[in-house]
């Protein structure tokens, strides 16, 4: 039987071993994808990005140390110089113009602007017992996953644990889907991006960005399942939970008239397939390893914390200026006809 949302809230005044569950507030919004597309100012489509502040739009590995470089993160942990994001949602109303969709705090992160929850766990996260062993990511480390070209259930069952929740209320963690929902969700929209959890322990990144890990060669990270031989370094789960907050757009007389759901990703995507998610290591020194070596549950005493007043006064100009919220005409990047300055 699953357990009820109220038993995995109450597990975070318990301590077992392992598992981080910290707020990160939204650092920026801007067409940049230092991972996918290097260099490119803009980037094909709309990020909203958190973590370290010495993002840019290269991030040259070679040189770009993110703990060194970065004077401040939006993430709660205060050594935690990483840089995570996702698109950006947009709901399509029926006279066929746009208007992005702001993510919410979640539960216990009240106040936080914007961004998302992340997690780094050893056992599935109603585990009573994070007892399980996990190599942290390298300096250096980069991944994706995902494929914002599925518009297929097919194209994008290779991903196992890219979902969304529709929210009846904020504690609402099932069921999930791997589509859009279909109906109106009272509390908003959950995005979960769960990422793979096996590494083949030597390469740091690879040309796709995913080569160099890979999911359980059976089974799932929650069961357990065996890493495959070709990457048997076994890593925590990286996990993203993003509320986007979808009740000011729930009045289905907005709606589409053929009944279609009317919420569209940055990058064009209304399957809801094409979901992913980017993440680039930035933990400074051992930091990381030592939290998922503590026997600990959320409240890790080898985690530093930052209040969340800090987290949201970590901020960085774009890089690429553009009209991203009211009501636009056109998503950003989406098509030659939107006003875009640089910097």
């Amino acid at each position: 039987m699953r357990p009820t949302a109220t038993a995995i809230l109450a597990l975070a005044v318990q301590s077992y071993a392992g598992l981080i569950r910290m707020g990160c507030s939204q650092l920026n919004i801007q067409r940049i994808d230092p991972l996918v597309t290097p260099g490119a100012a803009p980037s094909p489509h709309l990020h909203q990005l958190i973590g370290g502040n010495s993002l840019n739009i290269t991030m040259n590995p070679a040189t770009h140390d993110l703990p060194s470089l970065s004077t401040c993160t939006t993430c709660q942990a205060a050594d935690d110089f990483s840089n995570y994001w996702t698109a950006v949602l947009y709901f399509r109303a029926r006279n066929g113009t746009f208007h992005r969709v702001p993510q919410l705090a979640p539960l216990g992160f009240e106040g936080q602007a914007g961004g998302m929850t992340v997690y780094y766990m050893t056992g599935q996260l109603a585990d009573l017992e994070q007892t399980n062993k996990a190599t942290a990511f390298k300096p250096g480390f980069r991944m994706f996953v995902g494929d914002i070209n599925a518009k297929t259930l097919e194209a994008a069952l290779p991903y196992r644990q890219l979902t969304y929740t529709c929210l009846e209320e904020m504690s609402t963690r099932w069921p999930e889907t791997k589509y859009f929902p279909t109906k109106p969700c009272p509390a908003g929209i959950m995005v979960n991006v769960r990422f793979p959890t096996c590494w083949d322990g030597v390469n740091l990144d690879s040309p796709n960005h995913m080569d160099h890990i890979s999911y359980p060669e059976s089974g799932t990270f929650e069961s357990q399942g065996p890493c495959p031989s070709t990457h048997s370094v076994r890593l925590p789960q990286l996990m993203y939970e993003v509320i986007f907050d979808t009740k000011p757009f729930n009045n289905p007389a907005d709606w589409p008239d053929d009944g279609s759901q009317p919420f569209v990703w940055s990058f064009s995507d209304t399957t809801g397939y094409g979901t992913h998610g980017d993440y680039v290591f930035g933990w400074k020194d051992d930091a990381l390893q030592q939290i998922i070596d503590e026997p600990c549950y959320v409240n890790c005493q080898t985690m530093k914390m930052q209040s969340i007043e800090q987290m949201n006064a970590c901020t960085l100009e774009p890089q690429v200026v553009e009209d991203i919220d009211g009501w636009v005409n056109e998503i950003p990047g989406q098509s030659m006809g939107m006003r875009m300055q640089k910097h």
